[in-house]
């Protein structure tokens, strides 16, 4: 009997930690080419990109994408998922009124040109609480549509992002629902969040097992949890049928009061999975499971924002 395949994503930079909280976090292009190559070796079938600028802060900046994509494609075959969250410094924010920033849309929709195979969507509005600061991540329902209408066009599979069951119920549901995504959909539940983005939630067995009953029929998914969560969230997903996320975008330490890398932490979900009797996915096998390359870019549904 064939043993089931895990899809393992590994996101190894994010938008918002930086080098002093731990040195093994890789910012610049050379930096972060070596280290997915290295988390591929070890059986990562996913990369969750972000990008940095020289000085580190965060940047949706197409060149810089473009040239962290083809630096990765040059040596492996992983799938590339670019965000289009982005950050919380850099180019990414801007003042706006009564003492909030907000993370530019602008900004966030250059992730989409660069090449990738997949793009984050986060399909959603919250507060994101950093360094004193709230920033405001809008993505109204016009913006989730023009996120979803550019994904389809370029044949990028989105990434659909959640971290409630409204993200999930709301526009997710009727942007699929509308044909801007094809099956088999591929939801990234991000769980333990709940200290620093509002609407975030803690990491339960009961609120995991919740968000992925109220996931639409044919959906895979994955699950990125937060901090010391990410080793049970991530077991957890395994138990339920899901795919894993691991990385120091999520997670800077291996165990408490020990820095991680991201390697370290492929590895460790790789020993996991496989004394659970399942094997890691190649990229060939997570494409063939993902539905990639996307293959619906010639249908233009139709849809209206209430």
């Amino acid at each position: 009997m064939a043993k089931r395949k895990v899809i393992i994503t590994v996101a190894p930079t994010g938008g918002m930690a930086n080098k002093s909280q731990n040195p093994h976090l890789p910012t610049q292009p050379d930096e972060i080419i070596a280290d997915v190559v290295r988390c591929y070796n070890a059986g990562a079938s996913v990369v969750a990109v972000h990008a940095r600028r020289p000085d580190d802060g965060a940047t949706c900046d197409a060149a810089i994408y473009r040239r962290i994509n083809e630096g990765i494609r040059a040596q492996c075959d992983i799938i590339i998922n670019n965000s289009t969250g982005g950050g919380v410094n850099g180019d990414m924010i801007k003042p706006i009124d009564d003492g909030f920033w907000e993370i530019a849309f602008e900004e966030r929709l250059k992730g989409l040109e660069a090449g990738a195979e997949m793009c984050t969507l986060d399909s959603h509005t919250i507060i994101a609480s950093f360094a004193g600061r709230e920033h405001l991540l809008n993505t109204a329902p016009s913006r989730c549509l023009e996120l979803a209408r550019l994904m389809k066009e370029k044949g990028i599979k989105p990434e659909w992002e959640v971290f409630n069951p409204a993200h999930i119920l709301q526009d997710m549901a009727t942007l699929i629902a509308a044909g801007y995504d094809q099956a088999p959909y591929y939801c990234n539940i991000v769980i333990g969040a709940e200290k620093g983005f509002q609407g975030g939630l803690p990491y339960t067995p009961q609120i995991l097992q919740m968000m992925v009953d109220l996931l639409p029929k044919d959906s895979l998914f994955c699950v990125s949890a937060i901090g010391a969560k990410q080793l049970p969230a991530t077991v957890h997903a395994l138990l339920l049928g899901g795919h894993v996320r691991v990385g120091l975008e999520d997670n800077l330490y291996y165990r408490h009061g020990e820095l991680s890398t991201n390697v370290a932490q492929v590895e460790r979900i790789v020993r996991i999975i496989r004394e659970m009797d399942m094997e890691p996915a190649t990229p060939a096998e997570a494409r063939e499971m993902m539905g990639l390359p996307r293959n619906d870019v010639s249908v233009r549904p139709q849809f209206a924002i209430a």
